[in-house]
């Protein structure tokens, strides 16, 4: 099981609250911080703003929402692909668009899968569930994906 905190960038509460139930039902055990906004996902990652304090390890995964208050979800994987320290943590997408941009752009910036929201209740618990389970117990990730050199 990977360690460490999953990043969950995501403005809606509903959406926020669904994912820790289906985490909680999957008995994932990793510490989810949610940053409700990009600037919070970048000042977190980036040690900045608020967390300016001395630099946290990387999470184990970044759940990115696309559609984001103050700093777009494109905007923070472009940033966070451009830098060595978090060029290699995994990072899914998951959003309610159905646009072919999107999942075609997210793939071209180099994130690590594209999921879609699902609109039924159960459905989304076990959306995010496989999601966390997979990411979490089966993926391995690549050396220096934690932001270590």
């Amino acid at each position: 099981m990977a360690q460490g905190s999953i990043l969950l960038v995501e403005d809606n509460e509903d959406d926020v609250d669904l994912t820790l139930l289906a985490f909680k039902r999957a008995h994932l055990q990793n510490p989810v911080v949610v940053a409700e906004d990009g600037a919070i996902a970048l000042d977190h990652l980036f040690g900045s703003g608020a967390f300016s304090a001395p630099a946290t390890p990387l999470p184990v995964l970044m759940i990115l929402d696309l559609n984001l208050p103050k700093v777009a979800g494109l905007d923070v994987l472009r940033r966070v692909r451009a830098e060595e320290r978090t060029r290699r943590m995994p990072v899914v997408i998951l959003s309610t668009s159905i646009e072919d941009e999107d999942v075609i752009n997210s793939y071209a910036l180099g994130v690590n899968a594209y999921v879609r929201k699902p609109v039924a209740f159960e459905d989304f618990l076990t959306a995010a569930a496989r999601l966390g389970m997979f990411w979490l117990l089966t993926n391995v990730a690549p050396p220096g994906a934690d932001g270590t050199p």
